[in-house]
């Protein structure tokens, strides 16, 4: 039903120009790239919002690790997997389908995750939703109407409500007119601004949007609502070399994040004031269905 070969990007690094960077210092002597530790997040917001958010956590993480530490949000996430894959990202943050596809093609592996407020991994969850007066009632209503995806790696912004649909006889290729917007945030404007009759709406956007002032519960009307799901997980470039990944796993198992403001915690999607260990055995839940979409991983990049 849905193959990745039509997710080919154009460029085997296609990131976002915009970069944190801490001050220069002098650097432990593991450190790659000549001190610099390169970190990756896929675009699920505002890249204004995340770029300062991810800066305080970039600077976190070169304070424990001894290395600078440059964060890049990337155009889209097929684009994060293409720069870790072509070695050009030592961590990345990636949803959870986009990790089960870098697992698979790019080394990435699963070592952490923001925690919630018992201190274990957090979750969030994906929804269908439509606005008032769009001629939709019920999620049988959806078949033949404009729907507004995230992108095509991303868990909740496709996978799950892609396969929410056909659960319900709906074909999620040609059973709706569905596009992708790029983004969480783009989905919800193409349904705020009614541009799409039905789209993807996680919860992760609906609390961003509610501190923006943009989400209000009255209008919009979910239709579906996911179990909860692994947040995203944390991930380094196993290909590095042992050492260094132990040191680097630790740092980031542990790291304290009860500096960044609750309202940048928010805009994440988690709950409490760390990160926690993490491990690849809690996507195998995407990954079943990714066999039920025969979803062709193989095919990712072209």
């Amino acid at each position: 039903m849905f193959h990745l070969s039509k997710w080919t990007v154009t460029a085997a690094l296609c990131l976002c120009t915009t970069a944190f960077a801490v001050p220069a210092f002098a650097a432990a002597p593991d450190c790659p790239n000549g001190g610099t530790v390169r970190m990756g997040v896929e675009p699920y917001d505002a890249t204004a919002k995340l770029v300062p958010i991810y800066g305080h956590i970039a600077d976190l993480i070169s304070k424990q690790l001894d290395c600078k530490v440059e964060v890049f949000i990337a155009t889209s996430y097929n684009a994060e997997i293409e720069a870790m894959r072509n070695g050009k990202l030592e961590i990345g943050e990636f949803g959870p389908l986009g990790y089960v596809l870098a697992h698979k093609v790019a080394k990435a592996e699963a070592v952490a995750t923001f925690a919630d407020k018992d201190g274990k991994p957090d979750t969030y969850t994906a929804g269908i939703v439509t606005w008032p007066g769009s001629g939709i009632t019920k999620l049988a209503d959806v078949a033949g109407k404009s729907f507004a995806f995230a992108d095509p790696a991303s868990t909740s912004g496709h996978l799950m409500p892609a396969y929410w649909l056909a659960k319900n006889n709906i074909d999620p290729d040609h059973g709706i007119k569905g596009y992708y917007a790029g983004s969480h945030a783009a989905s919800f404007e193409a349904l705020r601004n009614h541009k799409a009759q039905a789209g993807e709406l996680n919860s992760e956007q609906i609390a961003s949007a509610t501190l923006s002032g943009s989400y209000k519960q009255g209008d919009f009307v979910e239709l579906w609502r996911s179990n909860p799901i692994p947040i995203d997980p944390i991930c380094i470039n196993s290909s590095l070399p042992d050492a260094f990944k132990a040191r680097m796993t630790k740092v980031l198992q542990t790291l304290d994040l009860s500096t960044l403001p609750e309202n940048d915690r928010k805009i994440i999607g988690f709950s409490g004031v760390k990160l926690v260990p993490q491990v690849d055995a809690s996507f195998d839940p995407i990954r079943d269905l990714v066999k039920v979409l025969h979803i062709d991983l193989n095919k990712v990049g072209g």
